[in-house]
């Protein structure tokens, strides 16, 4: 992977265990997903949330992934407001995903990009029970 203007941190000892336990084809994918997001992503919290690797800004969700059953999805919740093709909308609220089944779908220009207008675009998910489903945007 290219370098990044951010510095790299380590791994997440958990992220990395959740990918362990993936299939051999899933844990390729999952492990371009942690490096990537990782090095794009360092100054966020990075911590299994809800059974999956998720990192966070300031306590807000911002992006992870997680295996479903035929794929692994990539989900960032303020997704839908990036205005990118190739994320499709997901759920009622903000977010939208990418799904792959190989590796090699996964572009990496695409997903630096989005990371970037991850940390630029968000929607405030951490206060959402408080505004009684209501979301804010924050940045």
């Amino acid at each position: 992977m290219s370098k990044t203007s951010e510095k790299t941190t380590p791994l997440h000892k958990d992220s990395l265990a959740y990918n362990k336990k993936q299939s051999k084809a899933n844990k390729l994918i999952c492990d371009a997903l942690l490096e990537v997001i990782s090095e794009n992503m360092a100054k966020a919290e990075n911590k299994i949330w809800h059974g999956h690797p998720v990192w966070f800004l300031d306590g807000n969700p911002i992006v992870g992934y997680h295996k479903l059953k035929d794929c692994i999805r990539i989900l960032f919740w303020s997704g839908q407001s990036f205005d990118e093709p190739g994320l499709a909308k997901e759920g009622s609220f903000k977010a939208a995903e990418v799904r792959y089944t190989d590796v090699s779908e996964i572009k990496i220009k695409d997903l630096k990009r989005w990371l970037s207008k991850s940390k630029k675009i968000q929607w405030d998910y951490k206060n959402l029970v408080k505004r009684k489903g209501v979301l804010e945007r924050l940045k």
